[in-house]
C-alpha cells in the first residue's frame, strides 16, 4: 500500500511536470518559466533562510494550536455542560475569516513574527478545536464505564480511552489545517516583512523575476506537502489498530 501511494505520487508529479512543460511553451513573455530556468534561478544563499523562516513559522502556529485546541476540543466533547455554554460562542465566531483581523494583530502584537503566528494558529484553533470536540463526543458510553467499573479516574479515562479514540481525528484536522497554514502564512508574509517565502514571492514578481517567483511557490508546494507527509507518519505510527 505505501509503495504504491508513492508511485502514484510519483506519477502525479510527472503528469505535473509535463502540464509545466507544455504552459511554459504555450505562454509567451516568459510568465511561465520552464524548469531548467527554474533549476537555474535557484540559490540556495537565498532560498534557505526564507525557506526556513516560513517553516518556523508554520510549525511554531501549529503547535500551538494544536496544545490549545486539542485539550480543549477533548473536554467539551466529555462534558455537554460546558459544551451548552461555549458552543454558541464557536458557532458565532467560527465562520468569521480570521485573516480580517490582521491589521488588529499588527498593532497589538507589532509586525513581527508573534503577530503572524497568531494568526496563523488562530485560524487553523478553529479547525482543530471543532473536529476534535465532535471525535471526543462519538466515544462510545460502554467504554469510559468499563474504565470506570475497574476504578479508572477522570485522568485515565483521557489517557486509556478518549485521546486514544480521537486521535485520528485530531490527526487528520491537523492534516487539514496544514494547507490552511500555508495559505495564510503567504498572506501574512506579503505584508511588513523582509523574510519568508511569501516575501519572496512577491519580490521576484515585482521585478518580473518570473523564475525565482517559481522557486518561492515550488518552495511553499514543497513546505505543505513535506508536512503533510510528517502528519501520515505520525498517523501510521500512532495509530496503527485504526489502520486494521
Amino acid at each position: 500500500m505505501k509503495r504504491q501511494r508513492y508511485l502514484t505520487g510519483f506519477l502525479a508529479s510527472l503528469i505535473l511536470l509535463g502540464i509545466w512543460i507544455l504552459m511554459s511553451l504555450k505562454v509567451k513573455g516568459g510568465i511561465i518559466p520552464s524548469p531548467l530556468d527554474v533549476i537555474e534561478s535557484f540559490n540556495l544563499g537565498t532560498f534557505a533562510p526564507n525557506f526556513l523562516v516560513s517553516l518556523a513559522r508554520v510549525v511554531i502556529s501549529l503547535g500551538v494550536a494544536i496544545l490549545t485546541a486539542a485539550p480543549l476540543g477533548l473536554f467539551l466533547g466529555q462534558n455537554p455542560k460546558w459544551d451548552k455554554w461555549i458552543a454558541p460562542m464557536i458557532f458565532l465566531t467560527y465562520p468569521i475569516p480570521k485573516i480580517v483581523f490582521l491589521p488588529i494583530f499588527f498593532i497589538l502584537l507589532g509586525i513581527g513574527d508573534i503577530s503572524k503566528v497568531a494568526l496563523i494558529a488562530l485560524v487553523v484553533f478553529y479547525q482543530i478545536l471543532v473536529t476534535t470536540r465532535d471525535g471526543s463526543r462519538s466515544v462510545k458510553k460502554p467504554f469510559i464505564d468499563a474504565l470506570v467499573t475497574l476504578g479508572g479516574s477522570t485522568v485515565d479515562i483521557y489517557r486509556h480511552v478518549v485521546v486514544p479514540a480521537c486521535l485520528p481525528a485530531i490527526l487528520t484536522s491537523l492534516r487539514i489545517s496544514i494547507g490552511t497554514s500555508v495559505a495564510i502564512l503567504f498572506f501574512v508574509e506579503s505584508f511588513a516583512t523582509r523574510s519568508g517565502l511569501g516575501n519572496l514571492i512577491l519580490d521576484a514578481w515585482g521585478m518580473a523575476d518570473y523564475p525565482m517567483m517559481f522557486v518561492g511557490i515550488i518552495g511553499m508546494s514543497v513546505l505543505g506537502i513535506s508536512l503533510y507527509e510528517v502528519v501520515e507518519i505520525l498517523e501510521r505510527r500512532l495509530c496503527k489498530w485504526a489502520q486494521l
